[in-house]
């Protein structure tokens, strides 16, 4: 139920025979650790993307908060997979279920956060068993933020680092999401307020997004989200700058 994180760090390395035996070297090896991250929180056990997933998933030796986040109407950061409230996981304020079709019932881009946060997004995903169904609102990024250093810091636990995807494609502009230049400014902007930017990293399967973030903010630690078969040059030219990590669909290792 937590994710293992790996991520394919882009590096050359060239050694002689006597630098490849050198105990230093072979030491900074030795010490490399995984990145246990919490995928979404701890879905497999609470509702995804919500803060007592979160606080769920410190529990365990987990190092780094997997999440996703959307933009509101009113221009507020809200941790959600879908630009959009799910059917498979929310229901209307007056506990009615929210209706299946190819458009969204409710974008997240249009409406305010304060409407947002009356729909219920608990209810137990049919693929997880074992998570247990609460009552629980979409957070904001800050709050999920607050939320999670205060429990850090009252439980004298390590703080988290951060792996935050901006959700968004080219057909989405407008409709669900802002343009890539707004969401990374309203992005960066909360992560700024809060003081963790070098506990972060934005990733992205859209290349517009991570330009747009490495435009507004150069030394942010970026992922390249990868997909669909290609080789690294080939992926690796699409962008303009050279991203922190590599992140490979797990079969195209």
């Amino acid at each position: 139920y937590i994710l293992l994180g790996l991520a394919l760090g882009l590096f050359s390395c060239q050694q002689t025979a006597g630098e490849a035996n050198n105990n230093e070297a072979k030491n900074k090896m030795n010490n490399r650790q995984i990145d246990w991250q919490g995928h979404r929180g701890a879905r497999g056990l609470l509702p995804e993307n919500t803060i007592p997933a979160f606080l769920e998933a410190l529990k365990y030796p987990v190092k780094t908060l997997e999440l996703d986040v959307v933009i509101s109407k009113d221009k507020q950061v809200v941790v959600s997979h879908e630009p959009w409230l799910s059917p498979e996981i929310c229901v209307q304020p007056d506990g009615a279920a929210i209706p299946e079709s190819d458009l969204p019932a409710f974008p997240i881009l249009s409406m305010d956060y304060a409407e947002i946060k009356n729909f219920n997004c608990g209810q137990q995903a049919s693929r997880f068993p074992e998570q247990k169904a609460i009552e629980v609102v979409k957070p904001l990024l800050s709050d999920m933020i607050d939320a999670v250093e205060n429990y850090c810091r009252e439980q004298d636990r390590d703080l988290p680092h951060y792996n935050i995807e901006i959700k968004s494609r080219p057909e989405w502009d407008n409709e669900l999401t802002p343009v890539p230049e707004e969401f990374a400014a309203l992005l960066l902007a909360v992560l700024n307020e809060k003081g963790i930017t070098d506990r972060t990293c934005i990733q992205s399967f859209d290349l517009r997004s991570l330009e747009a973030v490495h435009r507004q903010a150069p030394d942010m630690t970026t992922a390249y989200l990868i997909e669909g078969a290609g080789s690294v040059a080939a992926k690796m030219e699409k962008l303009s700058f050279t991203p922190t990590i590599y992140s490979p669909y797990y079969k195209l290792l």
